[in-house]
């Protein structure tokens, strides 16, 4: 069985039971994350419609949450995830501003590693971020049935 992953009539994604279940409780997880909704609905009848304007807002969030943060648990726990965000927006036509998003972020960044020591740890390098950010995605999106 699987499931669908829609945005009008164009199916994004085509995955499993088992890693739909998982990405639309990390999509869940994740919402709460940034204060934003997603814009995916519910799944019914193995479908799941995609609203394009929420999921850019969410997109867009969700990078910045990232790129905020060098605290190096979250960002492996998170790094999968927003991948495959990255793929799915791909495809739905959603570019992400990458440019904004390399800068150095401004004001107060959220959950830095500390430790004794390595002391406090800021972001990656721009490019570092956003290259290894993409070359993940294509790799995933490479192994996302449509």
């Amino acid at each position: 069985m699987s499931q669908y992953f829609d945005i009008g009539d164009e199916t994004l994604w085509n995955p499993s039971n088992g890693a739909a279940r998982l990405f639309l409780l990390q999509v869940a997880a994740f919402e709460e994350e940034v204060g934003l909704p997603s814009g995916f609905g519910p799944m019914e009848n193995d479908e799941c419609r995609l609203d394009p304007v929420a999921f850019e807002a969410f997109l867009d969030a969700l990078l910045a949450r990232h790129r905020r943060t060098s605290h190096a648990v979250l960002l492996a726990l998170s790094e999968g995830f927003v991948a495959t965000v990255l793929v799915l927006a791909e495809r739905a036509g959603i570019e992400a501003d990458w440019e904004r998003l390399e800068e150095i972020p401004s004001g107060p960044l959220s959950d830095v590693q500390a430790g004794a020591r390595t002391g406090m740890s800021t972001p990656a390098d721009a490019g570092v971020w956003g290259t290894a950010l993409r070359e993940r995605a294509q790799e995933l999106g490479r192994r996302m049935p449509r």
